[in-house]
């Protein structure tokens, strides 16, 4: 195993400056600093273990990775939401952001180069497909991190999650209450928790109430309002007269095709959605929906990290939803329940 006398040697240069250079110190001349690098790159020796075990060794950095392209970053309305609470959060603890907005293939060279090099003092994962390899190098890593949202294979991780299957069968059940029995569901990706979790609150809810599953009123997207929009037509062969989309987006994709189809809303199809994002309230017609706490849980994300780098103790957090009624389902039309 390598050791910081070993790469001091190899470098000519003393222990002590060989801890500086792991901890970032500027204090280091620029020669020296090479040299030492480079005896660390070409012994693949991974510092962040090493460099968390010196007193001061922390860079009060913390890594937020969110699996998904740059552009999505900027038409999803939730990623920007969490982002603003686990960087408030973050502030408020005098710490700093690392932000990875790329394709997961490319974000797992750069966080693995990361944590080599030990710049960051934890990572906290956004979204996470439940197969990704990654979870596997952060767990090899022992660096501490958290997720947003559980994940099934590992269920010893720490996490934050939100009531996404209670929320999705409170959705539905409300549906239900009102008299609808052909319930469509818009699903989200069946490879991640969140998609798992609410496409079985829909079923559970179903079931509760001795409707049988149609596979014809389930359709799988990727929570857009593009895909909102396109499963929506998929689903009007099979005459439903009710949607719960997975997401506000995919329920204002469903609203925009119903409205260009001369389908009215709530009175022949009622829509309900979940997140309760900005523009629910003001969609036509006003968007009833789950609530969940978005910032809350970016807040609670990173609090919940800083304190597993100071104790080691195992977090697991699931955060409430809310139901919010407005008038896309016909209770209590123009009325937010807020």
């Amino acid at each position: 195993m390598t050791t910081l006398e070993e790469i001091a040697r190899l470098a000519r240069t003393s222990r002590s400056t060989v801890s500086r250079v792991i901890n970032t110190d500027p204090n280091v001349r620029e020669a020296t600093r090479q040299r030492v690098l480079d005896v660390i790159q070409r012994l693949n020796y991974k510092p962040n273990q090493a460099a968390r075990s010196l007193a001061g060794g922390r860079t009060h950095i913390l890594g937020l990775v969110i699996p998904t392209g740059v552009a999505s970053v900027f038409t999803d309305p939730y990623i920007p939401t969490l982002i603003r609470g686990i960087s408030t959060t973050c502030q408020e603890h005098d710490y700093s952001v690392m932000l990875w907005l790329a394709e997961v293939e490319y974000e797992r060279h750069t966080v693995m180069q990361v944590l080599q090099n030990g710049f960051i003092d934890g990572i906290i994962v956004s979204a996470m497909p439940i197969n990704e390899k990654m979870i596997d190098d952060l767990i090899a890593s022992q660096l501490p991190f958290i997720l947003v949202g559980r994940n099934p294979q590992h269920p010893e991780l720490n996490y934050v999650d939100v009531e996404n299957q209670a929320g999705a069968n409170q959705a539905v059940r409300h549906l239900l209450a009102l008299g609808r029995r052909r319930i469509a569901c818009l699903s989200g990706p069946l490879n991640t928790i969140v998609g798992i979790d609410r496409q079985a609150g829909y079923r559970e809810a179903l079931s509760a109430y001795g409707i049988p599953i149609d596979p014809d009123l389930i359709r799988e997207g990727d929570f857009s309002e593009e895909d909102g929009y396109r499963l929506t037509h998929c689903l009007l062969p099979h005459q439903p007269d009710a949607i719960f989309a997975a997401s506000d987006a995919m329920a204002l994709g469903a609203l925009r095709l119903l409205h260009e189809m001369g389908i009215s809303v709530p009175q022949q199809i009622a829509v309900i959605g979940f997140d309760d994002m900005p523009f629910a309230a003001r969609s036509q017609p006003p968007l009833t929906t789950i609530r969940q706490p978005i910032m809350q849980t970016g807040a609670v994300a990173a609090k919940s990290l800083i304190e597993c780098i100071e104790d080691s103790l195992l977090r697991q957090i699931v955060l409430p939803t809310e139901l919010i009624i407005r008038s896309s389902c016909g209770a209590n039309q123009g009325v937010e329940n807020s």
